[in-house]
């Protein structure tokens, strides 16, 4: 962590910047795709565009070249804690959503699937967390970021509704030509239908590898970060599972942590609010 904080961006370098299970590694796809024209030359997404945060962990040199220009990084760091320069495409996610995906992700890899309710994990784990670490203060030390020319924000939910125009707004954000092959092959690749056909890909063999042994637990226990659902949100049978606990703890925190900061009442405010930064020749 603090030789990723230590690390010292190029001007034309892109951060993908998001909180857990907010969209992180579609945008890492789609970035990676716009910049090489479609490679999937690789074992896992992570190896071609790095998570700053643990690469110096898994022997990945952050100031190395990589495959293509510009080079491309993950980061779920808070607005304050990412090393100033480059650019950010930031993405944001309806917090139930994310709570619900960050809890399928955990199952079967931190722990055993069926071991914790969902409601349990939500209000001891998620909404347990303090400070920096968790969504609502991530979120808050973001927004003020936002409308910066450096950074490019995203809501989740907007980026699978219309892959082809977020693609496209990727690709002039991040400085790549926008010729017609490069913006289909990119917008094909990051389809779920797609990305579901090398499942390997998305599964963090890298981190795997390093920490698993570390943590005592097998090579295989690991999560899914692509799963079945297309409509850009948990599917509708896993938020059904959410209960009015956790619904109500959720919306606690947003008017206690965002609300204030951001002047919005809740996540469709936000989205809507997010929309409106999109500059005036963006079509």
């Amino acid at each position: 962590m603090a030789r990723a904080r230590a690390f010292v961006p190029r001007a034309s370098d892109v951060f993908v910047a998001t909180y857990s299970k907010s969209g992180t590694t579609l945008l890492q796809q789609i970035v990676h795709g716009l910049r090489t024209k479609g490679d999937m030359d690789f074992r896992d997404i992570s190896e071609v565009v790095p998570w700053i945060e643990v690469a110096h962990d898994l022997g990945q040199d952050l100031d190395a070249e990589q495959k293509a220009e510009p080079r491309a990084f993950k980061t779920h760091f808070d607005g304050d804690s990412l090393p100033k320069g480059g650019r950010v495409v930031y993405v944001v996610r309806e917090p139930i959503s994310a709570l619900v995906s960050f809890y399928h992700f955990h199952s079967g890899w931190f722990m055993e699937p069926g071991a914790m309710s969902l409601e349990r994990f939500a209000l001891e784990y998620v909404l347990g967390r303090e400070g920096r670490f968790d969504y609502w203060h991530h979120l808050a030390s973001w927004w003020p970021r936002l409308p910066g020319e450096d950074v490019l924000p995203l809501c989740y939910e907007d980026v699978v509704a219309d892959l082809p125009g977020t693609v496209a707004r990727v690709a002039r954000f991040i400085g790549v030509p926008e010729d017609g092959d490069r913006l289909e092959i990119a917008t094909r690749q990051a389809r779920k239908s797609f990305m579901q056909q090398f499942p390997t890909l998305w599964e963090d063999e890298r981190l795997r590898a390093t920490c698993n042994p570390a943590m005592g637990l097998p090579l295989e226990f690991k999560g899914t970060k692509v799963r079945a659902d297309e409509a850009g949100r948990a599917g509708a049978e896993r938020l059904d599972a959410v209960t009015d606990a956790v619904r109500d703890a959720v919306a606690r925190r947003w008017d206690e942590i965002v609300a204030g900061p951001t002047g919005c009442a809740d996540y469709e405010s936000l989205r809507a609010r997010i929309g409106e930064m999109r500059p005036p020749d963006d079509s």
